[in-house]
């Protein structure tokens, strides 16, 4: 635990940042528990939301990710163990720790590699439901199982969380209120080093963060730079890296390719302007309720399967 400790501090986490810092974001298990409430007393019966949150396995099928990262599903997910070494499983009651068998992996060679550079542990938060698709909450993706929210707050060291920590405590914060640029004291030295070490799997697509984070990122890199380019500004993603895999197979369909370049200095202007870090809410705007049939045919025989 002491050499644990070391490694950290040589690469500038605090030790403040492993216990004290006040916890800011990611709702807890009863506010969860209330949300999903709200949305199901609304949501129609055939909304793909709603089916897709009920299986509590995985289809059992051939390994495939199907369809659109925002319009699709798994078949023949893995699940990640709730604990393991270098990792813990965050909100374990929502049951989102299932993901393709090569996300599985990453996340395991993330963490692996993580604790080599003094990270304690990876705690990490949604990946996928048992079969993918649409969720009750909190995610416009996530359906394929090839992406994971992996926190920007380390594990304690030395101790493994209790189920009760696992679901009440939340994630730390790291960029200021008016999303201008994170709090230096808690970005630092190893949280450079856990993004550079997830960028630079070879799995992964790309990785969104805020682009305080991004800029942050920019700013702190003075090695090689190339794994910037990967690192993509998006509203929110102020506590967690959201990493994304490439599509592993034809069955799914890619993002569009990451622009040239590392994306730093003026290509960071516009997410910085005011309406873009604070978007007006637009009246009626109200988005499309996903049906069974707006999905892949294939997903249709994933939610049956046994």
């Amino acid at each position: 635990m002491e050499l644990m400790k070391r490694a950290a501090l040589a690469l500038g986490l605090p030790m403040l940042l492993l216990s004290a810092l006040p916890a800011l974001a990611e709702s807890n298990a009863a506010e969860e528990a209330q949300h999903r409430a709200e949305v199901l007393r609304t949501l129609p019966q055939n909304a793909a939301r709603r089916l897709f949150s009920i299986p509590t396995n995985p289809a059992q099928l051939p390994v495939a990710a199907i369809g659109a990262y925002g319009k699709g599903c798994i078949a023949g997910a893995a699940r990640l163990e709730p604990d393991g070494p270098g990792w813990q499983v965050m909100r374990p009651s929502r049951a989102r720790n299932f993901g393709h068998p090569k996300l599985i992996a990453s996340i395991k060679a993330l963490a692996a590699g993580a604790q080599q550079d003094g990270w304690p542990g990876l705690l990490v938060g949604d990946m996928a439901q048992p079969r993918g698709g649409p969720m009750l909450t909190g995610h416009a993706s996530h359906q394929l199982g090839l992406e994971a929210d992996i926190w920007l707050t380390p594990a304690p060291a030395g101790r493994r969380l209790t189920v009760d920590e696992r679901e009440e405590m939340s994630a730390i914060d790291l960029v200021r209120p008016n999303l201008l640029d994170v709090y230096p004291e808690r970005f630092t030295p190893a949280h450079l080093a856990l993004l550079r070490r997830a960028a630079l799997l070879p799995d992964v697509d790309r990785i969104f963060v805020n682009a305080a984070i991004k800029q942050a990122a920019c700013r702190s890199e003075t090695g090689d730079r190339g794994w910037l380019r990967k690192v993509r500004p998006w509203q929110g993603h102020t506590y967690h890296l959201h990493v994304a895999l490439k599509c592993p197979d034809a069955g799914c369909t890619a993002r569009n390719p990451i622009p040239a370049g590392e994306g730093c200095g003026k290509d960071l202007a516009h997410w910085f302007r005011q309406e873009v870090r604070f978007p007006k809410p637009k009246p009626d705007a109200r988005p499309k309720i996903l049906t069974l049939a707006d999905l892949p045919k294939a997903c249709s025989q994933v939610l049956s399967a046994p």
